[in-house]
């Protein structure tokens, strides 16, 4: 467990996988010689054979008195096409208690978008089926996004919707939100449409300080220098990478702390230009809990 401080605003990572992948899982324009042109990827981002070091994680979030999960990761007992992914029995829940949040003390439920990974442990398998993990939450989905899938059939990570969203759904805990609604006084959404049509990331503003949560905007840090390598998961890629470039282009200017949602440890940082492009300078020392 990490924790920083924005203002006073405390974020708090729950990991539930952090692992190596190949650059051509995640953009199609990729090669291993195209991600170790970028020696400042290295070691925290990639490896000495090309791959990307990518986290799949939740960030909690402390405001204004409230407890905040964005994304949920992939989730236990699912059946999902990609092998690191299917039937998962990992610890993210225990791992969260162990942080200090049991499930019973989490307020509002965040999905940046609702792709696999983002949706998981919306719910989890009891013998009455796939129920609500946190069933004292609201869980926010945004309207737009909301409207998109529910009308997308089953893929081959199979039915996505009817394991991890529509129960949450069904038991009425959902709030369908517009793209830039406010969650507390220091914590709101702001639209960053493409990889997904309703996709947002988290603005967080407080004390003077301010830092935002990606979501799939961006993926990897690599697209700091590679702007125009598009996700194989983007749903609009064009819209995406304009999305992309403008995000990296204002985080440059003014200086936005930045928590890259698959970004492994250390995650945090800033986003500055380089050359033609840009480059993510990592907060190499993680901040002690409740310090920045």
């Amino acid at each position: 467990m990490t924790s920083f401080q924005v203002g006073d605003v405390t974020i708090t990572r729950i990991i539930e996988m952090e692992s190596p992948t190949r650059a051509d899982f995640l953009f199609a324009d990729a090669t291993p010689q195209g991600v170790l042109e970028h020696d400042w990827l290295r070691p925290h981002f990639a490896f000495s054979d090309g791959k990307l070091n990518v986290c799949i994680q939740a960030l909690v979030l402390e405001s204004c008195g409230k407890r905040i999960v964005v994304d949920t990761c992939v989730g236990n007992d699912k059946i999902r096409r990609n092998p690191q992914w299917n039937q998962l029995q990992g610890s993210f829940l225990s791992d969260m208690d162990a942080a200090g949040f049991p499930v019973n003390s989490i307020d509002t439920v965040v999905c940046t978008h609702l792709h696999v990974d983002h949706v998981g442990w919306n719910t989890r398998w009891t013998d009455e089926g796939w129920v609500p993990t946190f069933t004292r939450a609201r869980y926010l989905f945004g309207r737009t996004e909301w409207k998109h899938w529910s009308n997308v059939p089953a893929t081959d990570d199979g039915d996505v919707v009817l394991d991890s969203v529509q129960p949450v759904v069904d038991a009425g805990l959902v709030d369908l939100v517009e793209s830039d609604h406010r969650l507390t006084d220091e914590i709101q959404l702001e639209p960053t449409p493409g990889h997904t049509p309703g996709h947002v990331s988290v603005r967080i503003r407080s004390r003077g300080e301010e830092a935002v949560i990606t979501g799939d905007l961006i993926h990897h840090p690599v697209q700091c220098a590679e702007v125009e390598w598009a996700s194989r998961f983007d749903v609009d890629p064009d819209h995406a990478r304009r999305t992309r470039k403008a995000f990296l282009t204002r985080c440059a200017e003014e200086g936005t702390r930045v928590f890259g949602t698959h970004f492994a440890t250390p995650t945090a940082g800033r986003v500055v230009v380089h050359g033609n492009a840009f480059r993510f300078e990592a907060e190499v020392e993680s901040p002690d809990p409740k310090t920045r």
